[in-house]
């Protein structure tokens, strides 16, 4: 204990942050101090090894790789699953959707919804009638396994809404009117057991009439059920449906056209009672699977969890190193090189897939039918699972390239896109206001965002100059004045520009490689370890030992 000398500033700060550790200083023990400085040099090198220079360098099995690999084949597998099932069952309700507008539009044809409205009065009352004597008899018509929902111990009635002015006095000849625009609700039901006489809505409902002056819309809203049977081909339990439809007549804009249109929502619910053979224990098998899909997420994410706190703790004790044995302080580049963003994509990733999982044995076993959210969750998993496989290319220098170019340009990248963003959103509200009453490409704020993200990309350019043609000599003026502009600055300047960008960060690392030189304090301190991953130098540095902040670290 002779050699003990007085603590510096730096060291007494050290040991306070170390409470219960005794840290010895040796002055002038030159053997000593380099020996622990190319241990810990050597533990730095190590950490930032990839899971094969591990191998060489201890003999340590890269199970996380393994595990990381397994991964990736049973989340396909299971996003592919899925996927299938997912995509039955959106194709059985838009099938559903268009066979409702065949059954209860009269005279509809496929594609004409957009264009589908009435112009007089005789055919709203006629359509309406249509729409009623059709649900009536539904089960004489359809082909499907379509079945009314049953409520109070019978079935279902439809029911009829309109919509009006309370008051309304409108008088086009003399340019007078007087209204109240309070909105008021009149609704009526009709069973499908009920029969119409003299095939007419208005012998049978005698105060029914509909005010076209007043009038607002007319819904009419229908249940009807059925089951999904195409699901039994693939080993799935079948699901029973409820379709609440809502047919709507809208007249909300008075212009002499009411625009007719079919919305769907849909209810998806375990059945009552089923038996489907064989299919309980393809059901178990697929639990099972998913089972261990989290299982090996769970794993993986707790593997993960422990590297990035490893990697947080070295971080911490480099900072601290070098502050008290160089005098330096380190940069925040160099302390983010501890934090692997690649396992923060694994942890992300994992947590999805587990939320995933559970969703989906809970849509399986008919507990839930969040189908959408199921999807997103193991759909942006799989994505991110995939991006990570790139970390597994990036082992390979040729391929390294790629992903130190992608993480030098992120930060300019960001910078830059905030500044662009700018001038796009002034485009944005510019053309929604301007041009949205006149095309109708600009007609929504979102719809503007995606013309003009289109445009960039050279896109449809044609037919949106095309379709202001008609329009006055002022708007037709503004819109080329608009477009042309838009087009020059964004494709002939901001997008050279990002390319540059991205290009002038390549050069600079192919640079760097080809000349060898260290970017960092971290790299260029961890590059005076010539120690190779076979050298066995590696296998007995034992991280307790080389700590440079444990309990018998020694240095200046």
């Amino acid at each position: 204990m002779d050699e003990l000398q007085q603590l510096t500033d730096a060291e007494t700060h050290l040991l306070g942050f170390f409470p219960g550790h005794y840290i010895l200083f040796f002055h002038g023990t030159h053997g000593v101090e380099s020996k622990v400085v190319d241990n810990f040099r050597r533990r730095l090198k190590y950490f930032f090894m990839n899971p094969c220079e591990k191998y060489r360098a201890r003999g340590r099995k890269p199970w996380k790789l393994m595990l990381q690999i397994l991964k990736i084949a049973i989340i396909t597998v299971q996003l592919v699953s899925f996927g299938l099932s997912n995509e039955m069952m959106v194709t059985f309700k838009d099938e559903n959707l268009m066979t409702f507008r065949h059954l209860f539009l009269k005279g509809y044809k496929d594609q004409q919804l957009r264009n589908y409205a009435l112009y007089t009065k005789a055919d709203v009352y006629d359509h309406i009638h249509y729409i009623i004597n059709r649900y009536i008899h539904l089960q004489n018509l359809t082909i499907g396994n379509l079945a009314y929902e049953r409520a109070d111990g019978g079935v279902a009635p439809l029911s009829l809404c309109q919509e009006f002015y309370r008051n309304s006095s409108i008088d086009p000849e003399n340019e007078t009117f007087d209204i109240d625009p309070h909105v008021e609700k009149d609704c009526f039901s009709i069973y499908p057991l009920q029969p119409l006489h003299n095939n007419t809505l208005l012998s049978t409902h005698a105060n029914f009439s509909l005010d076209f002056k007043r009038l607002l819309s007319v819904n009419i809203y229908l249940t009807l059920k059925t089951i999904n049977l195409q699901t039994v081909r693939h080993h799935e339990l079948p699901d029973c449906y409820d379709f609440h439809i809502m047919i709507g007549f809208d007249n909300r804009a008075h212009s002499g056209m009411i625009k007719v249109h079919v919305d769907n929502a849909v209810k998806i619910y375990e059945c009552r009672d089923w038996n489907v053979e064989a299919g309980e224990n393809d059901n178990m098998l697929l639990l099972l699977f998913d089972s261990g899909v989290i299982l090996a997420c769970f794993i993986s994410l707790i593997l993960c969890t422990r590297s990035v706190i490893n990697g947080v703790k070295l971080q911490f004790e480099f900072h601290i190193f070098f502050h008290t044995y160089y005098n330096k302080t380190v940069s925040w580049s160099d302390r983010m090189e501890f934090v692997n963003g690649w396992y923060i994509l694994i942890i992300v990733s994992d947590t999805l897939t587990i939320a995933g999982s559970a969703l989906k044995i809970g849509i399986q076993t008919k507990f839930l039918t969040n189908y959408d959210v199921c999807s997103i969750l193991l759909g942006t998993a799989t994505m991110l699972v995939w991006v990570g496989v790139i970390r597994y290319l990036g082992f390979f220098k040729k391929y390294n390239i790629l992903i130190l170019t992608l993480r030098a340009a992120f930060p300019n990248v960001i910078r830059f896109c905030c500044c662009a963003a700018m001038i796009y959103l002034g485009y944005c509200f510019c053309g929604w206001i301007v041009l949205g009453p006149y095309h109708d490409k600009f007609r929504t704020l979102d719809k503007v965002t995606e013309c003009l993200f289109s445009l960039i990309n050279g896109d449809d350019m044609y037919a949106t100059f095309l379709k202001m043609r008609d329009k006055s000599y002022l708007v037709w003026l503004f819109s080329r004045l608009y477009l042309y502009s838009y087009i020059s600055l964004f494709i002939y300047m901001v997008l050279s520009l990002f390319i540059a960008l991205i290009t002038d960060t390549y050069e600079t690392i192919k640079h760097h490689q080809s000349d060898k030189l260290p970017v960092s304090q971290l790299q260029a301190f961890m590059g005076e370890c010539s120690d190779q991953p076979e050298s066995g130098r590696y296998q007995s540095d034992e991280e307790p030992s080389s700590c440079c902040l444990s309990s018998c670290c020694c240095f200046r």
